[in-house]
C-alpha cells in the first residue's frame, strides 16, 4: 500500500489557487484523489487508517470505516 507523501502534499496545497475553500483534510481526499488516482473511498480509508496524522483526521472526524468516508465525501460533494 502506498505511503501518504507529506511533504508532495505540502506542494499540492501552496499551488492549489482555491486551497482556503478546503479544511485541511479536504484538502487531502482531493491531494489523495488526484495524486495516488485514487477513486475508491475503501482505497482512501485504507490510506488514511494506516498513516498516524491520517487517523487522527479520521478520528477527528469520527470516521471509523469506508463507508462512513463515503458518506462523508456525498455530503461534501453535495452542498
Amino acid at each position: 500500500m502506498a505511503k501518504i507523501n507529506w511533504d508532495e502534499y505540502k506542494t499540492y496545497k501552496q499551488e492549489r489557487e482555491d486551497a482556503e475553500n478546503f479544511d485541511n483534510f479536504g484538502l487531502l481526499l482531493e491531494f489523495l484523489r488526484s495524486f495516488y488516482n485514487k477513486s475508491s473511498a475503501h482505497e482512501v480509508y485504507d490510506m488514511l487508517d494506516d498513516d498516524p496524522l491520517g487517523r487522527m483526521m479520521l478520528d477527528k472526524r469520527e470516521i471509523s470505516g469506508p463507508g462512513q468516508l463515503e458518506i462523508y465525501l456525498y455530503k461534501k460533494l453535495s452542498l
